[in-house]
């Protein structure tokens, strides 16, 4: 007795080890990136699996239940989409003059529409330019064309177009330069196309201004597709898909036109839309299944009970791809660095913030679901949120760390749209970093992670994306390392745990971000957008003040 006695004191008085943050990356990055989660797909097993961890995790970090009824998650209804697409061009003059795409490999067709089988028969194909209405820049893609049951296709992205005053350079007063637009984002396009009337839309897909190589696309959309399950959706075209960029030029070599000069008439306001003399004949009979997703939330409430009903909202995404037996090899995309390291740096961040002061405000970590298949569970949250948007002061959102080692800058998503600039640079300074916005802003990345639902809907956001400059390296070595994984990892079976990453970047930011919310939660004042910020207008109509 006394000898256990003796060995309970001693244990009483040995300190808890000290919180480890790398260790604990490492170890959650590794588990959420193993086969046995099976690349983490929405609706699989691997869902599962990835839904239990992240509620047990939260738990043990010491976050409460913050999803719907007491539980640590909201449900996300989702339709699965799988079809069976067929495609086919027929010259508008010759019956028997017909080109067929090998899919997915020449191009992708995909539906949303769940009601029957899609048949579009002899619908005649016209390129739209860049399919782009934009009265503020006094640009319209569709003069004078009827839409209705028409197969239109149209270029990614913005229309590139030229500075009279700069040969050479893009005109920064529209379509702000070099930097995406919502209007160069492919799922605006399906949006106008809905809206005109159209059949079908496909989009020519290009390596640089798609910001990915076309095998992202093959493997992304070439598959089982999802949306929410919305009986009010808005309609949808029939079908939309994409086309490689060697099948469209031989399409629009099918019809006498050239792809290369198409391109340069559509970087101007003067372009029309061209019929290509081809008529598209177009198929898909879907497999439907219903699909209960979740979000995973945990709550840590504020240190102030005067502020605790205000909150900060830090997002992940838990999703990723799935396993493809169709695949030689390596069935299974796991998602290592997409986004299992950033689901690993939110569940850490909760962790520091818990073992530490805690900001005055309360802080609500959501691991979102369906990222990879548009957004749909932070689009899902922003319109059921678990806390109300208008005590939302911002949304910081993790979409990946860095995995290369100390950074000597933070590249932020959007940067100079929020007053969270300055709170990011104050201490980002501590830190001996300088902060700039994201280095290629054509590849439109604002709009192509959660963070975008709540800046949507009025919620100032904070975003990081991959450094450029690294400490002990030269100027160009990150942007190679970043055109690697892009080029050979980048929603391929091969973004898994690699044994050279450098896990003291991925910590420094961590440590960043908790500042930041420690800031913005004790601050008297709520971030804001700033004079021109596309979303200033919806956040002011939230909280009920006029525009300033």
């Amino acid at each position: 007795m006394t000898t256990l006695v003796g060995l309970l004191l001693a244990l009483q008085q040995t300190p808890a080890p000290a919180f480890d943050a790398a260790d604990a990356l490492r170890t959650q990055l590794a588990e959420l990136a193993g086969d046995a989660y099976e690349g983490r797909a929405p609706g699989s097993a691997g869902e599962q699996r990835t839904v239990d961890y992240l509620s047990r995790r939260m738990r043990e970090i010491g976050l409460a239940p913050a999803g719907a009824d007491g539980t640590w998650v909201q449900s996300v209804p989702l339709i699965g989409i799988q079809g069976k697409p067929r495609l086919g061009f027929r010259n508008a003059l010759d019956e028997s003059d017909v080109i067929e795409p090998l899919l997915p490999l020449e191009a992708v067709l995909s539906s949303r529409i769940t009601s029957g089988p899609v048949d579009v028969a002899a619908s005649d194909v016209v390129f739209v330019g860049y399919g782009v209405v934009a009265p503020e820049y006094g640009w319209d893609d569709y003069k004078g064309v009827e839409c209705r049951g028409k197969t239109l296709v149209m270029l990614v992205n913005d229309p590139p177009v030229e500075d009279a005053a700069r040969p050479g350079k893009l005109d920064e007063s529209m379509f702000r330069g070099r930097a995406m637009t919502y209007y160069g984002r492919w799922t605006y396009k399906y949006e106008i196309a809905s809206e005109k009337g159209a059949a079908a839309c496909l989009i020519v897909h290009e390596t640089g201004p798609a910001g990915y190589p076309y095998a992202v696309v093959s493997g992304s959309f070439g598959r089982e597709n999802f949306d929410l399950d919305d009986p009010k959706a808005p309609p949808r075209v029939q079908a939309e898909g994409w086309l490689s960029e060697p099948f469209a030029r031989k399409l629009l070599a099918r019809g006498g036109m050239d792809f290369d000069a198409l391109k340069k008439a559509a970087a101007k306001r003067t372009f029309n839309p061209v019929s290509l003399g081809v008529k598209a004949n177009i198929g898909v009979v879907n497999t439907v299944r219903h699909v209960a997703s979740r979000n995973v939330a945990g709550a840590l409430r504020g240190a102030d009970p005067k502020r605790a009903d205000e909150w900060l909202v830090a997002t992940a995404h838990w999703d990723h791809l799935g396993r493809d037996d169709a695949l030689a090899g390596d069935k299974i995309y796991n998602g290592a660095a997409d986004n299992a390291s950033g689901t690993a740096a939110l569940l850490t961040l909760a962790e520091v913030l818990a073992r530490g002061a805690r900001p005055a405000r309360s802080v609500l970590f959501v691991a979102v679901t369906a990222e990879e298949k548009g957004l749909l569970g932070s689009r899902w949250y922003s319109e059921h949120p678990l806390v109300p948007l208008e005590k939302t002061l911002m949304n910081l959102n993790i979409d990946g760390v860095n995995l290369l080692g100390r950074a000597a800058d933070v590249a932020s998503v959007g940067f100079g749209s929020s007053t969270l600039d300055e709170v990011l640079v104050k201490h980002a300074a501590a830190q001996q970093r300088t902060v700039a916005g994201e280095s290629e802003p054509e590849k439109g990345t604002f709009y192509r992670s959660d963070h975008f639902h709540f800046a949507r809907m009025g919620v100032p956001a904070l975003y990081l994306t991959a450094p450029t400059q690294f400490r002990d390296r030269s100027s160009e070595w990150g942007k190679q390392q970043r055109d690697d994984y892009t080029q050979n990892r980048y929603h391929k079976p091969s973004d898994e745990v690699r044994a050279e990453w450098d896990y003291g970047g991925a910590v420094e930011d961590v440590e960043l971000l908790r500042a930041v919310l420690l800031d913005v939660g004790a601050a008297e004042t709520w971030p804001e957008w700033k004079a021109g910020a596309e979303f200033k207008a919806r956040r002011e109509a939230m909280l009920g003040r006029a525009p300033k």
